[in-house]
């Protein structure tokens, strides 16, 4: 996660809330796919203020929470006082091969919706690569970058709702002051779909199996155009 998060670090833990990930539906399909978590040693990468590594914790994982965002670690470090649940938090930058975290270290590590914040992804996946033990896994949720590009919106036609969706081959860092998320405070990396799963390939990793989730409830009723398409992808994959 940039380090940009420092200038909006309140902002975005009051637009994440107080809310449970128990009914998101993406952090579900990320559930199903690391299976059971407990006894695994397991680094959540962009972990911000640490809400997926407090869920992995409950669940019995031993969890090490990765950022480069200070302001968002001193959030997630305060929630452990609180409640102490045995994550440790450290400040690095995956990309740049940190010297003081050891090669082969973890059965798992997870990304959840923020491989789109980072600029250089090639560096961060080798650094992840590098953390894992063989057969370790590596599971990332991202926008959906099929239906999530630097121009893309929704449209009533006479069909019905549709998602519109252009310039999808312009690979570039994008934001839109339409967007109440992230994406219009500090942007996002569009990459296509397969320059993500090449990557993955390419750098050594086995591709497992993927999960394309569709909104229903709250999120169903406020934006209905996610129940055509979906708006994020869930990504399984193994060291090899």
């Amino acid at each position: 996660m940039s380090a940009t998060y420092d200038e909006i670090a309140d902002w975005y833990a009051a637009w994440l809330g107080p809310r449970s990930l128990e009914g998101d539906r993406v952090f579900g399909a990320v559930l199903q796919l690391i299976g059971d978590v407990a006894g695994l040693r397991v680094c959540d990468l962009a972990c911000g203020e640490g809400r997926c590594a407090r869920h992995l914790a409950e669940l019995g994982a031993d969890v090490v929470g990765i950022d480069i965002s200070e302001r968002l670690l001193a959030m997630a470090r305060r929630y452990e006082a609180e409640q102490p649940l045995g994550i440790t938090y450290v400040q690095a930058d995956v990309g740049a091969t940190p010297k003081h975290m050891r090669a082969s270290t973890f059965d798992g590590v997870l990304c959840f919706m923020a491989l789109m914040d980072v600029a250089d992804l090639e560096p961060t996946l080798r650094g992840v690569h590098r953390l894992l033990r063989s057969g370790g896994w590596f599971v990332f949720a991202i926008l959906h970058p099929c239906f999530n590009s630097s121009v893309s919106g929704e449209l009533i036609i006479p069909e019905g709702l549709v998602r519109t969706v252009g310039r999808y081959f312009d690979e570039r860092h994008w934001s839109s002051p339409t967007r109440t998320g992230p994406p219009g405070r500090v942007g996002a990396h569009h990459r296509m779909l397969s320059t993500y799963l090449n990557l993955v390939i390419d750098l050594g990793f086995s591709l497992d199996r993927f999960v394309e989730p569709q909104a229903e409830g709250p999120r169903a009723a406020s934006r209905p155009v996610w129940t055509e398409v979906p708006s994020a992808l869930v990504v399984r994959s193994t060291k090899r």
